[in-house]
């Protein structure tokens, strides 16, 4: 990436904009992929990696035909897993994952899905990403899920840096203002998907142009324009 972090004052202007312009969380919104509870929040956000939305809700409608809580998960056999999630990609791998995390999770928290984001990595097939998700919709903590939408963002502009998603998480936590918490990953992944495009981003009309990382880098260059 390249770029050093906008300073605070630049990053409190970024989400004050970022907050009018783009929405935030509607009331009511459920969990990943709209799924009622915690396991299946888990499930489905493991079913999405790698996998466009459509393809993700048909796998979770189909899996969750079958069986919807950990015991009876791991009643299914190998074959009937991977043939209901076939739709949503890396089939093999995730039936793998679902089978250790239904284990795991009755192993080690009696079948209860853990509300901390420390306790819910320790379970096979969630990572950072889906710890978050599953906090802020099924437990209700305020927290940034870091997808690639936001670790494109966070990166391109300065908000945040990092390699990784994970990295970039871990630097946004320190970087952002407490009260962005609440609604941030509501608007920067919408910011993402309307403006800061992965490809052809809309910096003409981007309402955090002047305060941007990428656009300055590439006056500085000469690549951009107050008119691009």
């Amino acid at each position: 990436m390249g770029r050093a972090p906008l300073g605070a004052d630049e990053i409190e202007q970024v989400f004050r904009i970022l907050s009018k312009e783009m929405p935030g969380r509607v009331p009511g919104a459920m969990g990943p992929k709209r799924q009622p509870n915690p396991f299946r929040s888990c499930i489905s956000c493991m079913l999405s990696a790698q996998s466009r939305d459509a393809n993700t809700a048909a796998a979770t409608k189909a899996l969750f035909r079958l069986a919807r809580m950990p015991r009876t998960m791991l009643q299914l056999s190998d074959q009937q897993i991977t043939h209901a999630i076939k739709p949503c990609g890396l089939y093999n791998l995730k039936a793998r994952n679902i089978r250790k995390f239904c284990q795991a999770l009755l192993r080690d928290f009696d079948g209860v899905v853990p509300e901390t984001r420390g306790q819910l990595m320790q379970l096979p097939g969630i990572g950072r990403k889906c710890a978050d998700i599953v906090m802020q919709f099924a437990f209700g903590v305020d927290t940034i899920a870091v997808d690639t939408h936001v670790h494109r963002v966070c990166n391109r502009t300065g908000i945040a840096i990092g390699k990784t998603a994970e990295q970039t998480a871990i630097a946004l936590e320190q970087t952002a203002p407490a009260w962005v918490f609440k609604e941030g990953h509501f608007w920067l992944i919408q910011f993402g998907k309307r403006v800061c495009l992965a490809r052809s981003p809309k910096c003409r009309t981007c309402p955090i142009r002047h305060l941007c990382q990428k656009r300055a880098a590439d006056l500085r260059r000469g690549d951009a324009t107050d008119t691009k």
